[in-house]
Order: structure tokens, then C-alpha cells, then sequence
């Protein structure tokens, strides 16, 4: 299965997460080690099998696998190492995880572009005030309102083909 070049790869992820995400970076062996000093429950993944994940040899890991994996990174959310360009942005997948978080964004579903784009401002606004760091955002995050195409029927076939191959 080739990437495209609109998403990331299970092994870009992977090893973006392993340079250093949250200040610590890993190495194979060091993520199993870490993998293997998790509380509870967990299945055993070698630095062999996370090496083959981050040089992209392996592709298709077992989901128990992933979930140990992100935590032993920590507490990376599972989904952004599934193939999917709407799971990239692992800051917005941070987020997502905090309930208050999802309330606001329940709260500006259905909210005309210029309501949305006018609470951003006031949003970016009350930031600086408080001397919090502007948030990067991407470019599909820029156009507030602006609605990606919808897929072709054979497009959603191998979308969904691809997905579930891929995990």
C-alpha cells in the first residue's frame, strides 16, 4: 500500500513520536523497554517489530500493539496512527481527548463562517492576552466553513479497503 502524498504513514508517525514528541525522545530498544515498564496488562512488543513499524518493513500492527505503543509514548491518542489525513494533527487529537474541549466544538457545530471565524478571532485574541502561545494551525483549519469534496464511490472503496488493511 503506497501513501499518498496528503497523508502521513503509520512509520512517519511513528517515528516523528519516537524523535522526541512530549520531550523524550526513543529509540527501538528504548520504546520496548518502556512498553514493557507500563502498568497492567500489556502485550510485549520487541524493538524489532518497532523497528520494522518505524522503517515501514510492517504495516499493519495488532491494535493492542498500537494502544501499548501510544502509552508508552505518552498517551499519544491511538487514532493518529491510524492512515487518515483528518488524524495528522496530533495537537488537535490532544485536544479532542479533554471533555470540555469536545463541548465547545458541540457548541460551534452549525455556526455560520462568520460567526466561526469571528469566535476564532476573539479566541486568538483572548490568547495573547494571556500571554499563551499562538496555536499553528493548518491550512484545511484556516478556511473555517470550507467543506473537503466528498469522495467518489470508488474512492470510498479504496479509502475504506486501504483502512482496513492498513490496521
Amino acid at each position: 500500500m503506497v501513501s499518498s502524498s496528503s497523508r502521513l504513514s503509520l512509520a512517519e508517525k511513528l517515528k516523528a513520536l519516537m524523535a522526541g514528541h512530549r520531550g523524550r525522545a526513543h529509540t527501538s530498544r528504548s520504546l520496548s523497554a518502556s512498553v514493557d515498564e507500563l502498568p497492567g496488562e500489556h502485550p510485549s512488543v520487541s524493538h524489532a517489530t518497532i523497528a520494522k513499524l518505524a522503517n515501514g518493513s510492517q504495516d499493519n500492527p495488532t491494535v493492542n500493539t498500537i494502544m501499548a505503543l501510544c502509552e508508552a509514548l505518552g498517551g499519544v491518542p491511538p487514532a493518529h496512527l491510524l492512515p487518515h489525513e483528518s488524524y495528522d494533527d496530533l495537537e488537535a487529537l490532544l485536544a479532542f481527548e479533554e471533555p470540555l474541549v469536545r463541548r465547545v466544538l458541540i457548541l460551534l457545530r452549525g455556526l455560520p463562517p462568520s460567526e466561526l471565524q469571528s469566535v476564532i478571532e476573539d479566541l486568538e485574541r483572548r490568547r495573547a492576552d494571556l500571554g499563551l502561545n499562538r496555536v499553528a494551525v493548518s491550512d484545511a483549519s484556516e478556511a473555517p466553513g470550507k467543506r473537503q469534496r466528498r469522495r467518489s464511490k470508488d474512492e470510498a472503496a479504496r479509502y475504506a479497503a486501504d483502512t482496513l488493511e492498513g490496521l
